[in-house]
């Protein structure tokens, strides 16, 4: 183990290691519901426009976090864990299969695409080259843009966010008095904004996992106040819901995601039918070079933020064995889509472990173990209400709007195109637009203020394809 992991080099112990990685875990378990709940019910309404059960899902997110936390302790020996990624899921299950139409298969294709294009571009040395083609503006934007998407997306899914038929978008009524609306349809509202506040003052106190217990704290609040308040509640919300099926997840898993992405996700015809082969081919193209531009600066910034919190950057500032956790997260990402689900990244949350004194892979193998034994409790988490996970979404999206405060906001060639990349994100419910019009902006800005040596090569070709994509599709 020390030859492995260089424990005393790194000045830490197994003791330490193991604390780190339970740390980590609980920092970022959340995704196994959070992440479960998206693809079985993205509008909270139970349609499962995707065709996937919650347990197949959760079984899909705990196995690949385990593969890609293992891939990342042992190839790279960082303290970080892995999982399906926060954005990137969203995109998934909102602009890829709901908006664009893609059936659950077939977005399959796409992540694995990422993470065999990954693998390519991280052999090559390319990958470094592609992000640097990507203006700062827009790099600091997306994460934020990402973070409104997902919030605007966790009030939705709470049912605080409204569409009135007038405005679009409004806030659900609290009106008992006039007969505008039950208490069982605002007390889960309440629970939401409940957990989201209990969330905030747990992290201000530095509690660890403040997000889980939040979600937890939120469950308990949504069941206590139902069975008390709610006439026929445990008939309708708890009754359904309890289960000692530890097996039938595991079943839904081989029966619903695993390996889908081979046995039906490369038949295209449907869509082809519907919009056409340039729509097919444009469309394939600029999702797949969206998902790649998320999950990279998703990856790069993650890794710099968590190594820097622990002081394991180099003496150039750079990330040690940047290579090994880059392999990592493209492998992991096409395990993930064979198991049936969206992009593997490494998680912020990850910094927990590494402020817990995490200092080397072992870490991460902890975390792993971790996720390994959540896969036999996926009967527990069905039980977590759609308004408690509501509240993750809600305060991961303000921990990603953190990065707006890198834009300088007083220049027009900056703060067009960040603004243009974040506000389009949640208003059009599609993340590559927003990543699309803050490129072309930035381009069109630079070329009419006589500046357009300082544009590059690959951002003019990720420029044109966005812009192709626009003119072609839907």
């Amino acid at each position: 183990m020390e030859k492995l992991f260089k424990l005393k080099e790194r000045k830490t112990t197994v003791r330490i290691e193991f604390f780190a990685g339970l740390t980590t875990f609980m920092a970022m378990a959340y995704i196994l519901m959070v992440n479960a709940g998206m693809f079985a019910d993205p509008f909270s309404d139970g349609s499962n426009p995707l065709g996937v059960s919650y347990g197949a899902i959760y079984i899909a997110t705990a196995i690949s976090a385990v593969i890609g936390s293992v891939l990342i302790g042992l190839l790279a020996n960082l303290p970080l864990a892995q999982a399906s990624g926060m954005g990137l899921n969203a995109f998934f299950v909102y602009t890829v299969c709901i908006g664009l139409k893609f059936s659950y298969a077939n977005a399959l294709v796409l992540v694995l695409a990422d993470g065999l294009i990954f693998i390519l571009l991280t052999v090559t040395g390319l990958r470094k080259m592609i992000f640097e083609a990507i203006p700062k503006a827009v790099k600091a934007a997306i994460s934020a843009g990402i973070g409104l998407f997902i919030a605007f997306l966790g009030m939705q899914n709470a049912g605080l966010v409204v569409d009135d038929g007038a405005t679009l978008v409004n806030m659900h009524s609290f009106n008992l008095f006039q007969g505008n609306t039950t208490w069982a349809e605002i007390m889960p509202i309440i629970v939401t904004i409940f957990a989201v506040f209990l969330v905030a003052v747990m992290s201000k106190r530095k509690i660890k996992g403040a997000v889980l217990w939040g979600i937890i704290g939120g469950a308990i609040m949504y069941y206590v106040l139902g069975l008390v308040t709610i006439s026929g509640f445990y008939d309708s919300s708890v009754k359904p819901n309890l289960s000692t099926d530890i097996l039938g997840p595991f079943k839904d898993f081989f029966d619903l995601s695993f390996m889908k992405v081979f046995t039906e996700g490369f038949d295209f015809s449907d869509y082809i039918a519907a919009n056409g082969t340039w729509g097919f081919i444009t469309a394939f193209a600029t999702s797949a070079l969206a998902f790649c531009m998320v999950d990279m600066f998703d990856t790069l910034g993650t890794l710099y933020g968590a190594c820097s919190v622990g002081n394991m950057l180099d003496k150039d500032g750079n990330i040690p064995n940047m290579e090994g956790a880059m392999l990592s997260d493209a492998v992991a990402t096409c395990c993930g889509s064979i198991c049936g689900t969206s992009t593997v990244t490494t998680f912020v949350e990850s910094s927990a472990g590494v402020a817990e004194g995490g200092r080397t892979g072992l870490a991460a193998i902890f975390t792993a173990l971790f996720f390994f034994i959540a896969m036999f409790l996926a009967p527990v988490a069905a039980m977590i209400p759609g308004c408690a996970t509501a509240a993750a979404l809600i305060y991961v999206g303000i921990l990603m709007i953190g990065g707006v405060k890198e834009i300088e906001w007083s220049d027009p060639a900056v703060a067009v195109p960040a603004f243009l990349t974040m506000t389009l994100m949640p208003f059009t419910y599609n993340i590559s637009y927003g990543i699309a019009f803050g490129l072309i902006s930035y381009i069109v800005i630079k070329l009419f203020t006589g500046k357009i040596k300082e544009i590059k090569l690959g951002t003019w070709v990720i420029g044109i394809l966005f812009t192709i994509m626009f003119f072609v599709s839907r």
